[in-house]
């Protein structure tokens, strides 16, 4: 079908020149409707290996009116690094983050990644209405024109479904985690039992992955009560499991 062929016509970026580059692999360069014009969004990709990979999920999801920041994992060989900046260097509209991390999973540094980005997409020039973040090997199922209607569907809400912590998570904010770094990086546990929540908050745990409005993006950046909850689950595992959705459930 069509789509193979699109992913089989994609090629490294090689020699070729930003303008050759874009051409031979069918890039959208002006918005497909109005209706996506007008409803402009984000992207956090984070990013470690396969850059074929990256390469080919960024193609799928670009669209001219849109931003996206990437995230390179520090712990990416320089090779990956420079073919991601040759790549972004072709479009006005992609950047690297400004902040890297050393990314270690089910560590809070997978979080800061995001926030990293989430800083530097606010201060982009593209008026985005939404916010998804995605990792390097997540391929769309639908096309931008049906993400931006189906967004439209929540009215100026957030997409973050969660639960009350199911038996087996209840462990990842009871007690200490650390983030070990070394000849391999993991989570260590720690026999210490951590602090309630700041602001008697309720925990949920849910998705990793959101879609969230640019006002929750500034309301985590910026509250209080967002600022602490950061704080308080640095040392808890996979806090990206439970942050995004028990923001997004504070009352008001």
């Amino acid at each position: 079908g069509e789509a193979f062929f699109l992913i089989e016509r994609l090629t490294a970026f090689g020699g070729s020149t930003c303008n050759e580059y874009l051409i031979k692999n069918h890039y959208i360069t002006r918005p497909l409707s109005e209706e996506e014009a007008a409803f402009p969004l984000a992207y956090t990709m984070t990013l470690h290996k396969e850059f074929d990979t990256f390469e080919r999920l960024f193609r799928a999801i670009y669209m001219p009116q849109n931003v996206y920041c990437i995230h390179v994992d520090q712990k990416a060989g320089p090779e990956f690094k420079q073919n991601v900046e040759k790549l972004l260097k072709c479009f006005p509209n992609a950047f690297l983050a400004s902040k890297m991390e050393l990314v270690v999973y089910a560590g809070i540094s997978r979080l800061q990644a995001d926030g990293n980005c989430m800083k530097d997409l606010l201060q982009s020039g593209v008026q985005w209405k939404y916010l998804l973040n995605t990792c390097g090997q997540d391929l769309p199922l639908k096309t931008n024109r049906e993400i931006v209607r189906h967004l439209k569907i929540f009215k100026g809400n957030n997409i973050t479904p969660g639960v009350l912590p199911p038996a087996h998570a209840v462990g990842r904010t009871k007690y200490i985690y650390k983030e070990h770094i070394g000849k391999g990086s993991y989570m260590i546990k720690a026999k210490r039992m951590k602090m309630p929540p700041p602001h008697n908050l309720t925990i949920y745990f849910g998705s990793a992955y959101i879609a969230v409005t640019r006002e929750f993006v500034q309301f985590v950046l910026n509250n209080r009560w967002a600022l602490d909850l950061l704080e308080w689950s640095k040392d808890t595992y996979s806090p990206d499991e439970h942050f995004w959705v028990t923001l997004n459930r504070i009352p008001g």
